[in-house]
C-alpha cells in the first residue's frame, strides 16, 4: 500500500519541526515546506533578516528535514500574503478595528494557498504543529481542542472548512510543550530548545503605527479624546495608537483611572470613560463560518471567547441575518473590539466563530 503523503508547513520553530518528525515516524511520506511570506525590509532596517520568516527560520527547516532524512521546499506566497493578510491588518486599524492577523494568515495562507499548492504537486494532506484535534464524527469533521489547554489554538483555526479538515492533520494534539521539546531534543533536531515567538511576525516590535505607516503611507491624524457626551477632554496621537480598553500610554492623565472605550474613524475621536462602560452583553458577528453544524437554524447554548486570551463565557448564538449573526453572553463581556474573533465551543468542540462588527451592552 502506498504511504500518504504529507505536506508540513514548517516555520523554522519546535512545533511544526516535531510534528514532521512525528508524521514521518507514523510511516507517512513527509516534505517539509516553509512559506516565504514577506520581504523582512516591511520590518525596519533595524531587524535586518532576523525577524520571523528570516533566512535563519528557513535554514532552521531545512536542518530538522536533513536530520529526519526529508525534502525540504520553499513557497513564495510574498504577494498573496501582503494582499489577504498585511494590507487587510493595516486597512482595518486604519478603521479603527482591532484585527487579529493570524486567523487571516491561517484562513488564506496556511489552509487555503499552501493546501492547494499540496493539491497540485500530488500531497494527501497538509500539517501544521497548531495544537488542535480533528475528528471525524457522524458524517462531519469536527475541530476539537487538545489535550493540553494551556496551548489551545483552536481560537485562530474557528475558520478552517469541511474540505480544508478533511485534508489537514494536527500530530501534536496529544502533547504539551514539555514534552515535544523533549521529543524534540531526543531526536536532535536543531531548535528543540529555541524560543516560541509571541508577536505578530511582521511587526515584531509590537509598534503597529510606525509598520503601518512605513507599509502604506498613512500618517496618523491627531484628534479629540471625547468623554461620554462628546465633550473634548484631550488631543490623541491618531486612532491607530489605541485599542479598545486600553488605559495606560494615553499621554492624559485624569486624576482617576480611564479606558479608551470607543473610537470614531469618521470624526477622528477616541472616547475616555470607566472601565463599567466597556463591558458589553451583545456582540454583533460578520463573517461567520460554522465548523460543528452546516447551519444554525435555532439558538444554540454555547461558551465563547471575545478574544484570545479571554475567559470563556456562556452565551446564546441566534442564526445568522442579513451576513450578521447575534451573540448574547448571560454575563457581559469586558472589552470587546471590532476586528477580534469571537469564537464559539461545545465542550471541547469549536461550533464556529465570527468576527466582532459590533456591541451593546
Amino acid at each position: 500500500m502506498d504511504k500518504k503523503k504529507v505536506l508540513v508547513g514548517m516555520s523554522g520553530g519546535v512545533d511544526s519541526s516535531a510534528a514532521a518528525a512525528l508524521l514521518s515516524e507514523r510511516g507517512y511520506e513527509v516534505c517539509g515546506c516553509t512559506l516565504k511570506m514577506y520581504d523582512n525590509s516591511v520590518l525596519g532596517e533595524s531587524y535586518g533578516e532576523g525577524g520571523c520568516c528570516s533566512l535563519a527560520d528557513v535554514d532552521d527547516a531545512k536542518s530538522v528535514c536533513r536530520r529526519l532524512g526529508i525534502d525540504h521546499i520553499t513557497l513564495n506566497f510574498t504577494d498573496e500574503f501582503g494582499r489577504h493578510v498585511m494590507k487587510p491588518f493595516a486597512d482595518s486599524y486604519i478603521r479603527g478595528e482591532t484585527p487579529n492577523p493570524c486567523i487571516e494568515c491561517n484562513r488564506h495562507m496556511k489552509f487555503d494557498l499552501m493546501l492547494r499548492r499540496a493539491e497540485l504537486l500530488g500531497f494527501d494532506y497538509i500539517a501544521t504543529g497548531h495544537y488542535a484535534d480533528i475528528s471525524y464524527e457522524n458524517g462531519r469533521y469536527l475541530l476539537k481542542r487538545p489535550a493540553d489547554r494551556r496551548k489551545d489554538q483552536t481560537y485562530v483555526l474557528y475558520t478552517l472548512t469541511q474540505k480544508q479538515l478533511a485534508h489537514t492533520l494536527f500530530p501534536l494534539y496529544g502533547m504539551d510543550k514539555p514534552a515535544i521539546r523533549q521529543y524534540a531534543e531526543e531526536k536532535g533536531l536543531i531548535n528543540s530548545r529555541k524560543p516560541d515567538s509571541q508577536d505578530i511576525c511582521f511587526v515584531p516590535d509590537g509598534d503597529y503605527g510606525a509598520f503601518i505607516e512605513r507599509y502604506t503611507g498613512y500618517v496618523p491624524q491627531s484628534g479629540d479624546f471625547i468623554d461620554n457626551e462628546g465633550n473634548k477632554i484631550g488631543v490623541h496621537s491618531g486612532i491607530i495608537n489605541y485599542t479598545i480598553g486600553q488605559r495606560r500610554g494615553l499621554g492624559v492623565t485624569f486624576g482617576r483611572p480611564v479606558f479608551v472605550t470607543d473610537k470614531n474613524p469618521a470624526k477622528g475621536t477616541v472616547t475616555l470613560s470607566d472601565e463599567k462602560d466597556l463591558f458589553k452583553s451583545v456582540l454583533f458577528l460578520r463573517d461567520v463560518n460554522l465548523i460543528s453544524v452546516d447551519k444554525l437554524s435555532e439558538p444554540m447554548r454555547v461558551t465563547a471567547k471575545a478574544r484570545y486570551s479571554a475567559k470563556e463565557q456562556e452565551a446564546v448564538i441566534y442564526p445568522t441575518k442579513n451576513g450578521i449573526m447575534r451573540a448574547e453572553f448571560s454575563s457581559p463581556v469586558r472589552a470587546p473590539a471590532k476586528g477580534q474573533a469571537c469564537v464559539f465551543y461545545d465542550g471541547d468542540i469549536v461550533v464556529g466563530g465570527g468576527v466582532i462588527d459590533g456591541a451593546e451592552e
